[in-house]
């Protein structure tokens, strides 16, 4: 059987189960199903009895008979279905909530039958739940190594369970045809891989556990490989269509701006950064590089530098940022920055009167106006520039793509692109995620910032961490209180701003001790009111959700107090706890708990207060969580990698990139290996949702 052809001509499936094998797994074509990987195998050589199962047992095929079927209603439409199953050695109770009927149907008590699950202890008795289950027969497992597939509910009533499933990748892998080769010679050959289709054979059926480990390396490697070379092959083609606006030299803005303005001196890392958007800005392509910073690292300073040279070489440059607490922040700083040089700074966000937006966008369509700050309401269709040069995007991952890419599709020739985030993303996920772009890190925090110290504390020691507030405000400091939630929740468990409030305010009472309160409930007047207070010291304490996460500075705040900390994600906890040490003060952040943790609870704890690296915090979250939760990446390509793992496989991961590089630089448009042109132009996984435009 060709690889192309159709599934429903593999012997054993027809046009009903070929339409559940495409809507359940996606598979249509043989190759499809030899690409549906086992998650498992059992070692058949290693008998399996009831009698020697224990609570390490993960998989097993057991072989026995069932009696004593019952069924028990569990209210309208619902029941539970029941047998035992004895294998001579002792007995297991079979249990099925869904497909009932189907399975009554087919049991037949005092007849031999194949069962294969998961074995669970309930009560001190074995039990397995939803098994798969046939007749027993002679010939029933002449392979060594049994594959075990993921299934659905609704396959295994069209008997395409794991054990049906595996008779008809057996049958497919001996007949086969037309599975071509898809890596370099010279690759295979340097790291010793097998063949493709040796190694598709294998990971259904080995010959042995290290032909198994050898099929998954390849398959691995193959796997990163690609992935890889969509997304390098992608920036290469990227850079070479563009156009882009060319900066040659830096201007008198830039320059006055770095003899007479900078607060405090660059770090290498600044200076790297911005020699990096340089040699970018000047070579006639569109620049789409990625910025990543710590908290308190210095990227708003960067961003405004790299606007100068877009000032310098006769455009408007304008940054947008998620909420208009933070657009406004930046405002305020560019203005204080920028006092005395002649440079034009608006601000544009949603809640400003009509008319004052109506003045605002005559000046940016005149050019009157150099750099525009603004949220969303930069992307709406009556905003247009005279000639924009640079576009920032400040947390990059607040916006969607489409909404990014309506700014810059305001300027022809396109505009240049600087995104900045200040939630690390691990290196690791960096390199992969972001293959098609350039990628920059400030990994250095300016001189004079101290590190803020981590402590965790739990509902007992309260007092004593309210008298620690209490010393700092003494001593003319300020502080943060974060809770998760506004409103009291019935189902959770977990202290509520309204609540937080009241108990803050007894233990701190008025006219002593002034405390506000910030959610995003509140209007952008109000938000602005009371962030505006807080600023001036009016307030002593900010009681807030997590609406203050970005963008709220404040040097004068030193503790930062989260409530409830275990129900906040590391990357989220970090960003908080930026919000303090922003002076040259010390500063503090306690974790308030419950005392009973769960172990990925205490983990982000126990990383939380071992660290402040952002880098190092993000790899801890990816371990954790697994690539598909970071930085809200659930619908992108990384989960559909199938065997390799971007924690597990770093070194393959840097390997893998490695060798795609230098294959790249001497064939940039893949000429020399014409079949892995192929692959890129019938690919379906380009992967654009990594792409920045």
């Amino acid at each position: 059987m060709n690889a192309t052809d159709d599934i429903v001509y593999l012997k054993g499936v027809g046009p009903a189960r070929a339409k559940v094998l495409a809507t359940e797994l996606h598979i249509h074509t043989a190759a499809d199903l030899l690409l549906h990987f086992p998650f498992r195998h059992i070692d058949l050589s290693q008998s399996a009895t009831i009698a020697t199962l224990t609570a390490e047992t993960n998989y097993v095929l057991l072989r026995g008979t069932v009696s004593n079927l019952q069924t028990v209603s569990m209210g309208k439409f619902r029941e539970r279905l029941t047998a035992d199953f004895t294998d001579g050695t002792g007995l297991i109770q079979l249990v099925w909530f869904a497909g009932t009927r189907w399975v009554r149907e087919r049991l037949r008590p005092n007849t031999p039958f194949l069962i294969m699950g998961k074995p669970t202890l309930f009560n001190g008795q074995w039990q397995m739940t939803h098994p798969e289950l046939e007749p027993a027969t002679a010939d029933a497992t002449p392979m060594k190594f049994l594959p075990v597939y993921s299934t659905t509910e609704r396959m295994k009533q069209a008997g395409l369970g794991t054990r049906n499933l595996a008779r008809l990748t057996e049958h497919l892998v001996g007949s086969i045809t037309g599975i071509e080769e898809n890596l370099p010679a010279d690759i295979i050959a340097k790291y010793q891989l097998l063949p493709r289709i040796d190694a598709l054979r294998a990971i259904h059926y080995p010959d042995s556990l290290a032909q198994l480990d050898a099929a998954r390396q390849r398959l691995k490697f193959e796997e990163l490989f690609f992935f890889q070379l969509d997304y390098q092959y992608a920036r290469i083609d990227r850079h070479m269509r563009s156009q882009g606006r060319i900066f040659a030299t830096v201007g008198p803005l830039f320059n006055r701006f770095y003899r007479e303005k900078i607060p405090f001196p660059l770090t290498d890392a600044q200076k790297r950064v911005i020699r990096e958007v340089r040699n970018d800005m000047r070579t006639g392509h569109q620049m789409n590089r990625l910025l990543q910073g710590d908290v308190g690292s210095g990227k708003t300073l960067v961003a405004l530098m790299c606007m100068l040279l877009s000032l310098d070489g006769g455009c408007q440059a304008c940054l947008m940022a998620p909420t208009e607490i933070l657009a406004t922040q930046h405002y305020h700083t560019f203005l204080r920055l920028l006092e005395g040089l002649g440079i034009q700074v608006e601000l544009l966000i949603g809640s400003l009167k009509p008319a004052d937006k109506r003045k605002i966008k005559q000046h940016i369509a005149s050019g009157q106006t150099h750099i525009i700050v603004g949220t969303h309401a930069l992307i709406e269709d009556s905003v247009s520039f005279a000639n924009l040069g640079l576009v920032v995007i400040d947390e990059q991952h607040r916006f969607g793509v489409q909404q990014r890419a309506r700014l810059w599709a305001k300027s022809s020739p396109p505009p240049h692109i600087l995104v900045m985030t200040a939630t690390p993303i691990p290196r690791t996920l960096a390199m992969t995620l972001y293959g098609d772009l350039d990628c920059s890190i400030i990994d250095e925090l300016p001189p004079g910032r101290s590190p803020v110290r981590t402590f965790h504390r739990t509902e007992p020691r309260r007092p004593l961490v309210f008298s620690f507030l209490k010393k700092q405000i003494d001593a003319g400091r300020q502080a943060y209180i974060v809770y998760p939630l506004i409103h009291e929740s019935e189902k959770l468990d977990i202290k509520d701003l309204e609540d937080g409030l009241e108990m803050v305010q007894s233990y701190f009472p008025r006219p002593q001790y002034q405390v506000s309160m910030m959610h995003g409930q509140l209007t952008a007047e109000e938000k602005a009111f009371e962030m505006e207070r807080f600023k001036q010291g009016k307030t002593h304490i900010m009681v807030a959700t997590t609406v203050i996460e970005v963008g709220v500075d404040v040097p004068n705040a030193t503790v930062m107090v989260i409530e409830n900390a275990e129900r906040f994600g590391l990357s989220q906890l970090h960003q908080l706890r930026g919000r303090v040490g922003r002076g040259g003060e010390q500063s503090y952040c306690i974790l308030m708990t419950k005392d009973n943790l769960a172990n990925t609870s205490r983990q982000r704890i126990d990383t939380m207060c071992a660290t402040t690296d952002g880098f190092k915090i993000a790899e801890a979250d990816l371990r954790l969580r697994g690539p598909g939760d970071i930085q809200g990446l659930q619908q992108s390509g990384l989960l559909e990698l199938k065997l390799a793992s971007i924690v597990d496989d770093e070194p393959m991961v840097a390997t893998t990139r490695t060798e795609v590089q230098e294959l790249l630089l001497s064939d940039p448009t893949l000429q020399l290996h014409p079949h892995l042109k192929q692959y890129i132009l019938r690919s379906k996984n380009n992967m654009l949702w990594g792409k920045i435009s």
